[in-house]
C-alpha cells in the first residue's frame, strides 16, 4: 500500500453537529421498487482470493448487474428522483409515469451516476442532460444516449464538467442532481447517498455474522459514507472500516489530516470514477465519524489487482475493484480476518 493513516476523528467526526449521511435504509427499497429493474444483487464468496490475500474469508457484494446499469450508482439518483416523483404524484403507477413531466435534471458524470440520472428521469417522465468531460470515453456517451439522456461535452476533467453543469442549471432553471455536496447544496446529494444504503442493507441481511473488516473505495465519498453509516447502525463498532482512494486523488485523506475539507492535487488516475480531488461535504462528515482508517492505492497496484480479479471471475474496472485491489496489494488485515468488499461496477465493455 502506498499510504495509510488511522482516523483521529473516529467516533466523533470533524463536524458532529453538521449534516451526516442517512444511515437508515427502511424507505429506500420501497422507493426503488417503483423502478422496474430494481433487484437485490448477490453477495459472493471468494475463497481463492481470500487465500491470495491471506485472510480467512472474503465476501464480495457484486454490484455489476445492479438494475441493468452495471453499477451501484443505479441506486443513488434513481432513489432521489423516485422520492421527488412520489412527493409530486403519490404512488399511483399511472400518475408516476408522468409525475415529473416538464422537469429537467442535469448532472456531470465521470461514469455511472449519469446513467442513474438518465434512467430515473425517463421512468418518471423527466428529461436528463448529462455533462461529460473530454476524457470520458465515447462509448459511455453512447450508453447515456441509449437511456434517453442528452449528452453535452464540457471541459478537460470532471471538475470542469461539474462547473458547466452547475452553470447550466442556474441559467436554464434545471434541477442539478449531483452525487457530491457542498455548502448550500445538500438535499439532493443526501438523497442520492441514501439510495446507496440499499446495498449495505442487502449485505447485512445476506451475511450470517458481521465481518471483521470492510473495504470501501471512494471518490467524493458518497458510497463509502452511506455504506459505513448503515453498517455502524447495523453492526456497531465491531467491523474495522477502511476507505481506499487513488494516490493521485487523496481528497479524503488530505481532509482528514487537515481537519477540514480541502481540495487535493494530483495527476489523472486510471481509477476514473474515483479520481475526485474534492470530497463531498456530507461524505467527509460521515466518514470522519465512521471510518477507522484511510489508505491510498497506486496505479500499478490497482492494475495488478484488477487483473487478478479477472482471473477469478470478477471482471471490473480499476474504480470498481479498488477496495479489493488494496487487499491484494498488502493491506494485511490478518489471517483470521473476515472481509467484506464491494465490486462496485462491471468492466467498461460489460
Amino acid at each position: 500500500m502506498t499510504f495509510m493513516i488511522e482516523n483521529p476523528w473516529r467516533g466523533k467526526g470533524l463536524d458532529p453537529e453538521g449534516l451526516m449521511p442517512v444511515a437508515e435504509a427502511t424507505d429506500v427499497a420501497a422507493l426503488l421498487g417503483l423502478c422496474p429493474a430494481h433487484r437485490e444483487t448477490p453477495l459472493r464468496d471468494a475463497p481463492g482470493l481470500a487465500r491470495l490475500a491471506g485472510v480467512a474469508e472474503l465476501r464480495i457484494k457484486d454490484e455489476r448487474g445492479r438494475m441493468g446499469l452495471g453499477s451501484f450508482k443505479a441506486l443513488g439518483a434513481a432513489h432521489a428522483i423516485a422520492r421527488e416523483a412520489v412527493a409530486q404524484a403519490g404512488r399511483d403507477p399511472e400518475a408516476l409515469r408522468q409525475a415529473l413531466a416538464g422537469r429537467t435534471y442535469v448532472a456531470a458524470s465521470a461514469g455511472n451516476h449519469g446513467l442513474s440520472v438518465a434512467a430515473g428521469a425517463r421512468i418518471f417522465g423527466a428529461r436528463a442532460v448529462i455533462f461529460l468531460s473530454r476524457t470520458v470515453p465515447e462509448p459511455f456517451a453512447q450508453r447515456l444516449a441509449a437511456h434517453g439522456a442528452e449528452v453535452v461535452r464540457a471541459g478537460a476533467d470532471y471538475e470542469a464538467s461539474m462547473a458547466a453543469a452547475t452553470e447550466a442549471a442556474g441559467e436554464q432553471g434545471w434541477t442539478l442532481l449531483s452525487d457530491s455536496s457542498w455548502p448550500g447544496y445538500t438535499e439532493l446529494p443526501l438523497r442520492v447517498m441514501e439510495g446507496y444504503t440499499q446495498l449495505a442493507a442487502e449485505a447485512v441481511a445476506q451475511m450470517d455474522a458481521p465481518p471483521t473488516h470492510v473495504l470501501l473505495q471512494a471518490g467524493v465519498g458518497g458510497l463509502a459514507a452511506a455504506v459505513a453509516a448503515h453498517l455502524r447502525l447495523a453492526w456497531g463498532d465491531g467491523p474495522r472500516i477502511i476507505v481506499v482512494e487513488p494516490d493521485a486523488a487523496p481528497a479524503l485523506i488530505d481532509s482528514i489530516r487537515a481537519g477540514r475539507l480541502v481540495t487535493s492535487e494530483g495527476p489523472v488516475s486510471c481509477m476514473g470514477r474515483l479520481d475526485c480531488k474534492t470530497p463531498s461535504m456530507i461524505a467527509l462528515a460521515g466518514l470522519s465519524r465512521d471510518a477507522d482508517g484511510f489508505a491510498t492505492l497506486t496505479e500499478d497496484e490497482v492494475r495488478d489487482g484488477v487483473a487478478i480479479l479477472a482471473e477469478h471471475g470478477f471482471d471490473t474496472t480499476p474504480s470498481g475493484g479498488a477496495g479489493l485491489a488494496a487487499l491484494l496489494a498488502g493491506l494485511e488485515p490478518g489471517a483470521d480476518a473476515r472481509v467484506l468488499a464491494i465490486l462496485s461496477e462491471g468492466p467498461e465493455d460489460g
